[in-house]
């Protein structure tokens, strides 16, 4: 178990870590997801051991390596950026780290061939690494951490240096592959996509503080706070700023969205709705929706799916949508809101619950 506890990490006046705390346990697959300079990487290290915490502690298995350095560590980690021994092939970059903990041949020799083989490598193990494309050296880098069989694993956005095909079948691979070992598996990724594709568990970061960590599709639905919530949306989160006046949103124009019934007893006042992309339909999905006018901005049309930029009041929204819909820039639409999927923050950017009823 990787514990971490109040870990702080300044550099100079700037605040890289926050107050986080932490606990992963073995066999775990925990994704890292938030924005570049969000704190993943800064986060990473610690856990590792390449940086020391200005405050709080690092555990493993209940023992503090708080400034233990990474070499006394059982610690496997993969960086966007491969890293590779240019003077060897890629058979003896793979079985590096076997060798140097003194792994016998006939070991050394199953162990590289079965990593090169569920990352394809198999090919090219007579080759040097300089030899290879930038998505091979990256199979190389990551084949070498699979063979340590290390007790933490971090990978940070290893996967974005390869070809789709490849990268979805190892995104379903490698969690199998690292759990099946015990390992405790840390996955950091700036694509919410990616996080659910995963699944495990999810630490959303911002500005250095963790905003919530449990179960990847929970923090998905269930997001505490706005923050966590634009984090995890892409394309990013439709809100509006609106006032509730008993059993209704009420919207520009007189329109009324409806209260989900489990937000029934809430104050009137002044929430911020929020719901993702693909709830925001053409067509109404369901009785229940609520139509509204909207201007379109913009419309990207990706082959499969056409994402369509509208100005709503004073929003901005993006509708996510199948197919080729193509529209003119200010052209009025009429696009439906369904009730049953939006989240609703107070004025403070918490997560609204329903009230509690007194005893």
């Amino acid at each position: 178990m990787l514990e971490l506890r109040n870990v702080t990490k300044t550099v100079g006046a700037a605040e890289h870590i926050r107050d986080v705390s932490l606990t992963l346990q073995h066999g775990s697959l925990n994704v890292l997801l938030g924005p570049t300079l969000s704190g993943k990487t800064s986060l990473m290290r610690l856990m590792a051991g390449l940086d020391v915490p200005t405050s709080g502690s690092v555990r493993f298995d209940g023992k503090d390596v708080t400034g233990m350095p990474v070499q006394k560590r059982n610690v496997a980690m993969v960086y966007q950026q491969f890293i590779n021994y240019p003077a060897m092939t890629v058979y003896e970059n793979i079985a590096s780290p076997l060798r140097v903990a003194g792994t016998d041949q006939a070991t050394i020799d199953r162990e590289v061939r079965n990593a090169a083989a569920l990352l394809k490598l198999t090919p090219y193990l007579d080759r040097t690494p300089l030899s290879l494309s930038g998505g091979q050296q990256q199979r190389t880098a990551l084949a070498r951490a699979i063979v340590k069989n290390a007790s933490l694993v971090l990978l940070d956005e290893p996967l974005a240096n390869l070809d789709y095909k490849l990268r979805e079948e190892l995104r379903a691979e490698l969690p199998k592959v690292f759990a099946a070992a015990g390992t405790i598996f840390v996955y950091a990724t700036t694509e919410p996509h990616e996080a659910l594709l995963l699944g495990g568990n999810t630490a959303t970061l911002s500005e250095g503080s963790i905003t919530q960590f449990g179960p990847t599709i929970e923090v998905f639905r269930k997001p505490v706070d706005l923050v966590t919530a634009r984090t995890f949306a892409d394309p990013p989160l439709n809100t509006i700023v609106l006032a509730k006046k008993g059993l209704d949103f009420l919207l520009e124009g007189g329109v009324k969205l409806p209260v989900p019934a489990e937000l029934f007893g809430i104050a009137d006042a002044i929430y911020t709705i929020g719901f993702q992309p693909h709830h925001l339909s053409l067509d109404r999905p369901n009785a229940a929706a609520v139509p509204v006018r909207a201007k379109v901005t913009i419309t990207e049309i990706t082959g499969s799916e056409s994402f369509i930029h509208l100005d709503f009041a004073d929003a901005r929204w993006v509708m996510l949508t199948h197919g080729i819909r193509d529209f003119e820039p200010d052209e009025e639409v009429e696009v439906f809101i369904d009730p049953r999927h939006i989240m609703v923050f107070d004025e403070h950017g918490r997560a609204v619950a329903a009230p509690k009823l007194a005893a």
